[in-house]
């Protein structure tokens, strides 16, 4: 029986699986950033399938501390790669 547990597990795999393709496959740069991110998200998903121990057993805390820390982290560096793509494309726009 397929529980929430695997359900997770293989949902983070396949999210880092399209993420991978997505950024090893597009050209443009936009698209490259949202595979990496979709694949961030995949990695946060597998982490926290790993975390859990079972019924009524509290997860381990520190992995819920990496996942936390890797979102805020993962926001931050999109939005400076945002900014230095949108920089990028401005100086090729101009020359």
């Amino acid at each position: 029986m397929l529980t929430a547990h695997w359900l997770y597990g293989i949902s983070g795999c396949l999210l880092l699986a399209l993420g991978l393709r997505t950024a090893l496959l597009h050209d443009m740069l936009l698209q490259r950033l949202i595979g990496i991110n979709v694949m961030g998200a995949g990695v946060f998903l597998v982490l926290i399938t790993v975390a859990y121990r079972g019924p009524g057993i509290a997860p381990d805390p520190v992995l819920h501390a990496l996942v936390l820390t890797g979102i805020v982290v993962a926001v931050s560096a999109t939005a400076l790669a945002l900014a230095l793509a949108r920089r990028l494309t401005a100086e090729q726009d101009d020359g």
